[in-house]
């Protein structure tokens, strides 16, 4: 029996400036693909958003960006949410699940800084700011003598705080510059060798309940295959190393024709242990995918990563 097609959506979505910039993408995607149908922007205020004079390991990981959405959509305000994929917990909260993933556009780490064109030029002692402890210790292996500092924020406010002199370089993702038109502000984009992007970054995800099956199938249009493999395998990566917001956990994969390179990296907070792995495989399907990253995950846990992660 057909599913029948919604004619009305409602996306929940975060009022910063990139999620609302991102909601309406997705959107126009699905105007343009369902002529008859209707959609409507909820925009929410997340405890992630509020609480910013502390860091998120703090006060309990990224999933504080996503909480207030998803009660929107099992009290049925909503009947999706946009989210940046790396914000989601790599496992979905019971009852919900991804609708799509889509196309992914730039995965990379990128330096903003107003003096210095690269990490490399940054003098001992010069203030980086970032949220994220994963890029912290990828920065103090690479260049201890650097000062690093919490930044927390939209990105709007994050490159405020530079340009109001509290930092000489600032470390943000630059699909979210680019999205927001601040494209021209990034220095230097960071080879992810050097700095491992968070599993699915640069994707988008639109999260729905799990007994929705009329949004899944209004929300195939937006499905990239080959992204949604490659995020698939660096989630669950970082899954099998029991991946939150206190551990320093990278993943990145590649297509390389039809097989898919994973590369892994967990480090001490300190940035003094650092380690790196990588696996490729024939991947055809989503469990293929998770089965990849599966394998590298338990790889590393047998090289001791454990105690980095529960450090």
């Amino acid at each position: 029996m057909p599913i029948p097609t919604p004619r009305r959506l409602t996306i929940a979505t975060r009022r910063s400036a990139l999620a609302m910039w991102q909601s309406e993408q997705v959107r126009t995607r699905l105007l343009a693909s369902h002529r008859h149908l209707s959609v409507d922007l909820l925009g929410l205020s997340t405890r992630g958003d509020e609480v910013l004079d502390r860091s998120l390991a703090d006060i309990g990981g990224k999933g504080l960006f996503i909480k207030e959405l998803e009660v929107a959509m099992s009290d049925g305000r909503a009947d999706a949410a946009v989210h940046s994929l790396k914000d989601l917990p790599m496992d979905m909260p019971d009852g919900f699940l991804l609708a799509a993933v889509i196309a992914r556009d730039d995965p990379r780490d990128a330096l903003v800084s107003n003096r210095y064109a690269t990490l490399a030029e940054l003098p001992p002692g010069a203030v980086v700011g970032t949220s994220s402890l994963r890029r912290e210790a990828q920065l103090r292996a690479r260049f201890p003598a650097l000062s690093i500092a919490p930044l927390r924020g939209n990105v709007n406010t994050r490159v405020a705080k530079l340009d109001a002199g509290q930092y000489d370089g600032i470390i943000l993702a630059a699909a979210g510059l680019k999205r927001l038109g601040m494209g021209e502000r990034i220095r230097e984009l960071i080879d992810p060798e050097d700095s491992m992007p968070a599993a699915g970054q640069g994707a988008m995800a639109v999260e729905t309940c799990a007994d929705r099956e009329d949004v899944v199938a209004l929300c195939a249009s937006l499905v990239d295959h080959a992204t949604l493999l490659a995020t698939a395998a660096e989630r669950s990566f970082a899954r099998a190393m029991s991946a939150t917001c206190h551990a320093p956990i990278g993943a990145y994969a590649e297509w390389l024709g039809a097989s898919l390179w994973l590369r892994g990296v967990v480090a001490s907070a300190d940035g003094r242990e650092v380690m790196r792995g990588e696996r490729d495989a024939a991947v055809a399907d989503i469990r293929e995918a998770q089965t990849l990253g599966e394998a590298l995950g338990g790889e590393f846990m047998s090289r001791g990563a454990g105690r980095l992660v529960h450090a």
